[in-house]
């Protein structure tokens, strides 16, 4: 395959991704692009009941049927409770680093679909005020979002529309540098969405085709820990494009795609890790194999609900994951070829 233009593609199917709020269970505007993209690139599509996108590709040869997938939600906080002086108390969606979110703008959305801006502080926001505003915890019980209304109590708060369960969506604050560099939350994983959209892309333009049957699965609830559930019984292998991780003794870049021998659910199938690593060194792409000790994927999921399917983990190093992330053009560039080695693309 020709991949000349693909990561100006990967940042561009990236960018429009990030700019979909998308946490855990309110993923429908992510999904919707998503399945736009596969569908103008030719591919038939479904939607599973549990939510998200399944793309279907028929292959040169029948009989056998791999998946691969990545998850298009992220991280958030949803309204727990209204104080009375009108400030948002909140939960997690997932498991977002609280001390980062401290001073991030956010938008509350109701479900009657109106949208309010805000910001994520520490319940000792300023320091002319608070002897402890450096010191005291970031955490839910000591943070709360600051709503960009006039309104000043419980009663008028809950007048605009907003109520407990409504969506806290995190401006994922994202920036793409001359260097290469994408900066911005939700990386985790929309970067591995981004490079199983761009595939799609290339395989239509290119006229060519995986050597078996594959599924695209695009998962809602991986945050949250069950979006991998998804996983149709007929698959026999189930390639997970996450992130990689950076940090401690681990020995992934920003630039690789991060090859995962094992993670907090265990290893993964010793016959695929050790195909994508010859796949990776016969193709010479810049790649690192690691354990990822405090981990787990939506292969884990398709695991633990049953599933009898072999399954590895691949993708870009992201570096200060569920915090403010950053990858490398080369990372993302890196795990599409991957992708494509692995499907066997011709």
């Amino acid at each position: 395959m020709n991949f000349s233009t693909a990561s100006d593609r990967i940042l561009q199917n990236a960018a429009a991704l990030l700019g979909q709020d998308s946490p855990s269970g309110f993923t429908r505007d992510a999904v919707a692009l998503a399945e736009g993209i596969a569908q103008s690139a030719g591919y038939e599509t479904s939607r599973p009941n549990r939510g998200g996108l399944m793309v279907h590709i028929p292959g040169r040869e029948a009989g056998t049927t791999v998946a691969l997938c990545a998850h298009i939600d992220t991280l958030g906080l949803m309204v727990r409770s209204i104080a009375e002086d009108g400030s948002l108390r909140f939960t997690k969606v997932g498991g977002p680093v609280l001390p980062s979110l401290d001073g991030e703008y956010c938008t509350v959305v109701t479900r009657a679909g109106k949208r309010f801006s805000g910001t994520v502080l520490s319940l000792s926001p300023a320091a002319h005020v608070f002897p402890d505003s450096a010191s005291r915890v970031r955490d839910e019980e000591n943070m709360y979002v600051r709503l960009d209304e006039v309104a000043h109590t419980k009663e008028e708060v809950r007048a605009l529309g907003i109520a407990p369960g409504d969506y806290i969506c995190i401006d994922p604050k994202t920036v793409v540098t001359e260097s290469g560099f994408l900066k911005s939350r939700f990386i985790d994983d929309k970067g591995g969405s981004a490079c199983l959209l761009t595939l799609l892309e290339l395989m239509t333009e290119q006229k060519v085709r995986p050597k078996h049957d594959a599924l695209f699965l695009f998962t809602v609830y991986e945050e949250v820990g069950h979006g991998g559930a998804i996983l149709p019984p007929e698959a026999s292998e189930l390639l997970a494009v996450d992130m990689g991780c950076i940090g401690a003794d681990l020995t992934c870049t920003e630039q690789q795609v991060s090859i995962c021998a094992k993670d907090s659910a265990g290893p993964y199938d010793y016959e695929m890790v050790s195909r994508l690593i010859a796949l990776a060194d016969g193709a010479k792409l810049d790649y690192a194999v690691d354990v990822y000790p405090y981990y787990s994927s939506d292969a884990a999921v398709a695991w633990k609900a049953g599933r009898d399917v072999r399954a590895a983990l691949i993708g870009p190093g992201v570096h200060a994951s569920h915090g403010m992330e950053r990858t490398h053009r080369d990372g993302l560039l890196n795990t599409l070829k991957l992708c494509a080695l692995y499907l066997d693309c011709q």
